[in-house]
């Protein structure tokens, strides 16, 4: 992705927080927030940036005197400038550095997975976070995240397919419990409590969620957590898009 693309996609975010969109997508939110810790922390270890983890720019770890074409150095700080907090604010500019560096030098990138285009989708799907008053917590809108350590985070299997079908398959009104075969093949099934009366529903190939009559005790499936779900919905999703 260019640097002028991000630029472009950061711009269209609307930082003012919408708080009905970023409920709504709580569950792809908390689920990207954790894939950009992830790789937040493997970049951290590539490049000796432990101390700067979680929201810092990797670019000025990977190539110190790297800059900006003045032309995109002066449309980066005019982006910046309607960015809330300084947190997000050096993510912005990391995710629209590291692209340009990129494009001059793609070999910086070689084994790494990008590390902003979680983030930015969190962007997207919802606008900024804060921390709590504490400072430990991060509020995502509709849920507190503790980041943890990045340790906590090296060696964990990554959430590797981030399109909107896996992401908007994560919403969903109520309560939700995810299942899936102990051997990790097969679909996925949710159970979606809205007031008295849950619903079992299975994803399909057409990469529906739809109802179904076989509970997840029944059809031998066990509870998944939704870091598993998304890895789960992904290997789905990209099987059923194939060719």
């Amino acid at each position: 992705m260019t640097a002028s693309l991000v630029l472009a996609r950061l711009r269209a975010v609307d930082w003012d927080m919408r708080w009905d969109l970023a409920f709504e997508r709580s569950g792809s939110r908390r689920v990207l927030m954790w894939e950009y810790l992830r790789r937040a922390a493997v970049w951290a270890k590539a490049c000796g940036a432990e101390g700067a983890w979680p929201f810092y720019d990797v670019t000025a770890y990977v190539d110190p005197g790297f800059e900006l074409p003045a032309g995109q150095a002066a449309e980066l700080e005019e982006l910046l400038a309607r960015v809330p907090g300084a947190e997000l604010r050096r993510t912005c500019a990391g995710a629209v550095r590291l692209a340009a560096l990129r494009e001059r030098n793609p070999a910086v990138v070689d084994g790494l997975p990008d590390p902003y285009e979680p983030l930015v989708l969190f962007y997207e799907r919802g606008g900024s976070f804060t921390r709590d008053c504490s400072g430990v917590f991060l509020d995502l809108v509709g849920v507190m995240y503790r980041p943890g350590k990045p340790e906590g985070y090296l060696g964990s299997w990554p959430v590797g397919v981030l399109d909107d079908a896996v992401l908007d398959a994560l919403e969903g009104e109520g309560r939700l419990t995810y299942y899936g075969a102990e051997d990790g093949r097969g679909t996925v099934q949710r159970r979606r409590e809205v007031g008295e009366v849950p619903t079992d529903e299975v994803f399909g190939w057409d990469l529906r969620w739809r109802p179904t009559d076989l509970p997840a005790e029944r059809a031998g499936l066990v509870a998944i957590d939704r870091l598993e779900a998304a890895r789960r919905l992904g290997g789905i999703v990209s099987a059923a898009t194939a060719g």
